[in-house]
């Protein structure tokens, strides 16, 4: 059984051959520090990330696309591999597993050794760009350039693709979870509010904006006021979050553009043709596709299942290269 794994700081999206992405879930642990012994993985931890008492800690183990926990993580991997595929296997499977464009040997090999330890047979490691780039349904061996933007949780990873291969590319660390972090200042400044991670994720989810909306939304938040120290709810509205996440949401399209100077004209033409593709949950944010083109004057446009794109081109690049090698 091949599997596909999209290890993102956010989340973990498995995909096994012929089912599709057959898991999503939160990529965080909570274990007991007094016994060292994991109580909850995934979306149920989730619901613990700011809610647990002293001895419970509920963590993400990967930091911006990176391991930052080596055991936690191999632990967090086995479990999903068994959860995917089930204990009754004989063999144990092929992982192809992402990784972002802009990782170092050491970190490429933490993830290699982490899922080696899950129980791969053998490990494919592929970045993160062509896997966004196989997912959103391009055609990547073709002699034609091709600009994917991935917004993950905490990395940005933009690319030009051709032939298979990546032609330039950068990756930065910022993407959704700065978003929430850039939430959670605003109302400290604004409304002397403090808010949690998770808070801050739901106001993004439901009103966060790039770009001015034709009509302004709102939202109720609750926090806890810093003067009194009292809980307290304010109605923040959608303009107030296009201006929380300004500083953002430029550095990613600052990031485009430097990229864009560093194609090759031939391809540079290819993508003003066809257009950018985002990827990535961070690019679910409202507006960054109308940010975007209307600071690259290039048409660009979001996958139609960006959640899942690198999961299934994860996946699909283990049927890539067994199609390509012959095997079975």
């Amino acid at each position: 059984m091949d599997i596909g794994i999209d290890l993102g700081t956010a989340s973990i999206l498995v995909y096994v051959k012929d089912k599709g992405v057959v898991l999503k879930e939160p990529s965080v642990v909570a274990f007991d520090r007094d016994t060292n012994r994991i109580k909850a993985i995934g979306e149920e931890a989730r619901l613990m990330l700011g809610r647990t008492p002293g001895n419970i800690v509920a963590v993400r183990p990967l930091r911006q696309g990176v391991i930052s926990d080596y055991t936690v993580t191999e632990k967090m991997l086995k479990y999903f591999i068994q959860k995917a595929v089930g204990k009754q296997r004989f063999r144990k499977p092929l992982i192809s597993i992402c990784v972002p464009s802009g990782v170092t040997e050491v970190e490429r090999k933490a993830v290699e050794d982490a899922t080696f330890q899950a129980g791969a047979r053998d490990v494919k490691i592929i970045e993160e760009p062509i896997a966004a780039a196989i997912g959103a349904g391009i055609d990547i061996a073709r002699p034609c350039g091709n600009m994917i933007v991935d917004i993950g949780g905490g990395t940005s990873d933009i690319a030009v693709i051709s032939l298979g291969g990546t032609v330039v590319s950068t990756s930065i660390k910022i993407a959704g979870d700065d978003f929430d972090d850039a939430i959670v200042r605003y109302m400290r400044k604004k409304h002397n509010l403090l808010i949690g991670e998770r808070t801050a994720e739901d106001i993004k989810i439901r009103i966060g904006s790039a770009f001015p909306r034709p009509e302004l939304e709102q939202v109720d938040v609750r926090g806890r006021n810093l003067v009194t120290g009292l809980p307290k709810t304010i109605t923040v509205t959608s303009m107030e979050t296009e201006e929380a996440l300004r500083d953002t949401t430029v550095q990613i399209v600052e990031a485009v553009h430097s990229v864009l100077e560093k194609t090759p004209p031939e391809l540079a033409a290819d993508i003003a043709d066809r257009g950018i593709v985002l990827t990535g949950g961070g690019s679910l944010l409202y507006g960054l596709e109308e940010l975007i083109e209307s600071k690259t004057g290039i048409t660009t446009m979001t996958a139609e299942e960006p959640m899942t794109a690198v999961a299934i081109g994860t996946g699909k690049y283990v049927e890539f290269l067994s199609g390509a090698t012959g095997e079975k």
